[in-house]
């Protein structure tokens, strides 16, 4: 008997890596002699860093960047393969968490941080860079990280403009003559699934600005000076990107990558899958086994155990595929044809989250057990 397994993380619980080795710690009660893969699993944003370093036994670095309101703090970022990749969360250094009700302000909030981070890495000798962009709590279309990358972003002075994307529309020349060489050769992979164009009704500040402090006004006047931006980055780079679809991630993050970097835009689980080589190990898989802290029907929208069964079944249409989650939602009937064949919820009974959380590995020992044992039932007739 062979399970794979390959859960996300359970966000403030466990790791990916933690959450794998419960579902063995309960497995192995049934099966002791089975064979356990455990491949730790991520969609791109958070903890994506964190399980690609734990499947490819990479490392962790830290370094001293500017958060989205300049200030100086420390984010991490990984390394794998030898030090040839790199992996990074902009949130780590531009995310949401870094300002509350009173501080949040998309007119000011910068990427320059994310930046630098990419900057570091690529000074580490990394030829290939993974960036998940989800949890901006930026709307400067990528300026700051350019910034950040050796660009000059001009007013009609001449001088360059300072954080944010407010100060987009004085934009008058961008200038790429000190633009990081090296970024000629380094491969920017950008893991998102969201599929919003830069501006209009559907675009960056319109969708994502309110979750960022926009009101109405700030929403209109955002919109208007990433047009105004987008129009400088076509004349001055020669690519036109207002509408192209992903523009629009992260605040108007994936368009500054287009624009100033050689990245494209991929699916964030179909990425993780690649790099974890999941793949090859569910090829001959018994039972496949997934999962994350809440399963719903948000959960089909490239989420990991949506992307975990997807592969499985396309190789393997024979292995069971199981998901494990803290909560269960809305609508996951909607899972069951997209190749999950059950769902369990490892929460015993009625407790608060906090008790929930601090039970989470117990839990998932505890559901991973019972699963073990209905399966040797099943095969035993």
């Amino acid at each position: 008997m062979k399970f794979v397994l390959a859960p996300d993380s359970f966000k403030n619980s466990l790791t990916a890596k933690q959450v794998a080795q419960a579902m063995q710690n309960g497995l192995e009660k049934v099966y002791p002699e089975a064979e356990f893969v455990k491949v730790p699993m991520a969609d791109g944003g958070e903890g994506t860093v964190q399980s690609l370093v734990d499947a490819k036994n990479g490392e962790i670095l830290t370094e001293k960047v500017v958060n989205p309101l300049g200030v100086t703090t420390d984010a991490h970022y990984g390394l794998i393969n030898n030090g040839q990749v790199a992996i990074i969360e902009m949130a780590e250094a531009s995310g949401i968490q870094f300002v509350n009700e009173f501080t949040k302000n998309p007119y000011v909030t910068t990427t320059y941080g994310t930046g630098q981070l990419m900057k570091a890495a690529i000074r580490h000798g990394a030829k290939t860079i993974i960036i998940g962009i989800g949890g901006s709590a930026t709307n400067d279309g990528g300026a700051g990280m350019a910034q950040a990358l050796g660009a000059h972003l001009l007013d009609k002075k001449g001088e360059e403009l300072k954080y944010g994307g407010a100060l987009l529309e004085k934009l008058a020349k961008i200038d790429t003559s000190e633009l990081m060489p090296e970024l000629e050769d380094v491969k920017i992979i950008v893991a998102s699934d969201v599929t919003n164009p830069l501006t209009g009704e559907n675009g960056a500040s319109h969708v994502f600005g309110p979750q960022k402090g926009a009101n109405e006004e700030m929403i209109e006047f955002l919109d208007k000076a990433l047009s105004h931006y987008a129009s400088i980055i076509k004349r001055d780079i020669g690519k036109d990107l207002e509408m192209t679809p992903g523009a629009g991630a992260a605040g108007g993050l994936g368009a500054g990558l287009l624009a100033f970097t050689n990245a494209t835009l991929q699916s964030g689980v179909d990425i993780v899958v690649n790099y974890t080589g999941l793949k090859e190990q569910v090829k001959d898989a018994n039972v496949v086994i997934t999962g994350e802290g809440q399963m719903d029907f948000q959960t089909k929208f490239g989420k990991t155990p949506i992307g975990v069964s997807k592969i499985t079944k396309e190789v393997n249409p024979n292995a069971t595929v199981i998901g494990i989650a803290g909560s269960v939602g809305d609508k996951i009937s909607e899972l069951y044809p997209l190749g999950i064949d059950a769902i369990f919820t490892c929460v015993p009974g009625v407790e608060n989250l906090n008790k929930a959380i601090e039970n989470s590995s117990i839990n998932i020992e505890q559901v991973s057990e019972n699963i073990g044992r209905l399966i040797k039932k099943v095969n035993s007739k």
